[in-house]
């Protein structure tokens, strides 16, 4: 079984370290890369083409659901699982607006992330929707 490739997106270093040190407990998800900002984002998942995005919301420049907006209009098979210290249904509802597969607050348990991420791989592409 190939492992699910992620990409993380946090512009917090050590919000990227302890995410990858948590998904690389899971033998079936592997992380290929990480970006800062939502527009490195961009790049790396056009070079990368990983399964899934863990894009932060709240990121200076280009928030996240403007990033996951972006991703989506250039062509991008990733799944974006958004991720966010606030947790209230108007950004829920954006997050999902933007193409988002799911929305996990970061004081949800690690093992809510780590079920989001191996649902949005199975999660319909608009275009699929329409």
């Amino acid at each position: 079984m190939k492992a699910i490739e992620i990409l993380l997106v946090d512009d917090i270093p050590a919000v990227r370290a302890g995410l990858r040190s948590l998904l690389t407990l899971e033998p079936d998800l592997m992380v290929v890369g990480e970006a800062a900002d939502g527009a490195s984002a961009i790049d790396a998942a056009r070079a990368l083409r990983p399964d899934v995005v863990v894009m932060d919301y709240g990121m200076p420049g280009m928030n996240g659901i403007e990033a996951t907006r972006a991703l989506k209009e250039t062509g991008s098979d990733a799944r974006v699982v958004m991720l966010s210290i606030r947790d209230d249904s108007t950004l829920k509802r954006a997050a999902a607006a933007a193409g988002a597969c799911s929305f996990i607050a970061k004081h949800e348990p690690s093992n809510r992330l780590i079920s989001a991420i191996r649902n949005a791989v199975t999660c319909p592409r608009e275009e699929d929707t329409s």
